[in-house]
Parts: C-alpha cells; structure tokens; sequence
C-alpha cells in the first residue's frame, strides 16, 4: 500500500508541477489540421501546463512540401491560416520551397501580406542544400518581409549546423530559429560566443528551440555541457518548443526543469524570449 501511495503521490506531483508556469510551444506539427490541433491542446491541458500560444505548422510526416508543386503548397497554407483565424493562441507557420524559385518568392510575400510571421525550412525532408542561392535569395526576401526563418537543425545531414550558420552570416537582416540546437553535435554552436567578439560579423540574429534534444540531454552524461551551450548561445536566444505529436510539451517541460537553470532563464525559455520574437 505505501508503494501505492507513493507512486500515486509522484504521478500526482508530475501533473501540477506545471500548474503555475505559462510556456510558448515553438513547434508544433499539425498533420491533420483542427484534429491534431484539438488533440495537441487536450494533451496540454492534461499535462496542467498553462498555454500562452504556440507556434503551429502543417508540413511535417506525411505532408511533405516538395519542389515542383507550388499550388499544392499554397492550397496548404492557405488551410492553415484558416485554422489560425479560428484559433488566436496559433502562431500560423507557413512552408514554401527554395527550388520554386519566384514561385516561392511569390508565396511568401503572399503569406507575410496575410499576417504570417514565420516560415519553416525543411533541408533534409524537403531535400534541398542549405548551401544553394535559392536558399539565401529566399530568406533574404523573408526577412525583408520581417518573417523569422525556422530551419530544422537536428544535424541529420551532414554539415547541417555549418550551412546553417554561414546561412546567417549572408542574410544578417534575417532572423533565423534553427529547431533541436544542431542534435547531438549541439556543442558546435559553443562557437557563437567567439563570433559575438569579431567586429561586424555576426548580428546575432540566431535563435534555438530545443525540442527534442533537451529530452536526451537532461539527466544525462552531457547535460552539463549542454547547459554550458546555451548559457554560450545566450539564454535570451533560446526557446522551448515541444515538437509535437513526436514529444509532448508536457515531457519537454520536464526535461527543461531537470537542467539545474534559475528560475529567471527557465522564464526566458518558456515564454518571454517568444514573446519578445513573435511580438505577441
């Protein structure tokens, strides 16, 4: 019976622990649009965490925003940005292709018009080179248009942090959310804080979410330094973002409390520093 108690007492503490702490999720996927998203805010809502809105995508899993067929993405972020008018708490994330050329140009204009303010980049799902010109061209014109530019970095292809970067060098008027923190080669961007010291080089224009790759770091051999990494990045460069339906905002939570931060960064990270971003 005192097991019993015990565990149930644990199970108790983990569903309030979140009760009084107010978080911005960064990312969210919603592959079947108001379903995922009913789904995702009953899960938040069982989790006792406080949702200030978060940022939602379509594309991701099965939906795919490949090169050649840009009708077939704007019909999508078209639905999206119905869902979002439906439900104020969802920053709208629009998807477009690089190789679409001024189709994807046009598209972002179109949706910046419309009122989004971020635009997600896939490399290695969307099977483009981080590297190519039509990449710079695209998010030089996003950040004109004053759209953030979140790309996936969780360091599946190789070189994936490098291209990011040198990406943000060229296009410094842009600012950028590169999603996972480089994965597990996170310690690369250590180097920011070495960049920050040379002269009219880097415009600190580079945010982090840390889904995913907070859960294997916290409470594990390499937390430290992976605490270390984003005291090196900045506190008020980092967000949280859940990466949902793959990991739950609840269990990102978690993972984020586990990292031994003052209760003053843990803020920063779970909803000012996107407030702050997405002027919300």
């Amino acid at each position: 019976m005192k097991l019993q108690a015990l565990v149930c007492l644990s199970m108790f503490a983990a569903a309030t622990a979140h009760a009084d702490e107010t978080v911005f999720d960064t990312h969210v996927h919603l592959r079947e649009g108001e379903t995922s998203l009913r789904a995702y805010e009953a899960d938040v809502t069982a989790a006792h965490v406080k949702l200030a809105g978060f940022a939602g995508m379509w594309f991701g899993g099965p939906n795919q925003a490949l090169a050649g067929d840009p009708a077939a993405i704007r019909v999508n972020d078209d639905a999206h940005l119905a869902l979002a008018r439906k439900h104020p708490e969802m920053l709208p994330v629009a998807t477009v292709h690089p190789y679409d050329g001024q189709a994807a140009l046009d598209e972002v204009a179109r949706v910046a018009a419309a009122g989004v303010k971020v635009l997600k980049l896939h490399p290695h799902t969307q099977k483009f080179d981080a590297a190519d010109p039509r990449v710079l061209a695209l998010v030089r014109k996003a950040g004109e248009l004053g759209m953030v530019v979140l790309f996936d970095n969780a360091n599946i292809l190789p070189g994936d942090s490098e291209r990011l970067f040198n990406l943000a060098i060229q296009a410094p008027k842009t600012k950028f959310i590169f999603a996972h923190i480089g994965g597990m080669n996170f310690r690369f961007w250590n180097m920011l804080a070495l960049a920050r010291t040379a002269d009219k080089f880097f415009f600190d224009n580079i945010y982090f979410d840390i889904s995913a790759t907070v859960v294997l770091a916290a409470d594990s051999p390499i937390e430290a330094e992976f605490v270390w990494t984003l005291r090196n990045v900045g506190i008020d460069h980092v967000l949280l973002g859940s990466d949902y339906p793959q990991l739950t905002l609840g269990r990102t939570l978690d993972a984020l409390h586990r990292l031994g931060l003052t209760d003053e960064e843990q803020a920063k990270i779970r909803v000012d520093n996107a407030r702050k971003l997405f002027g919300r």
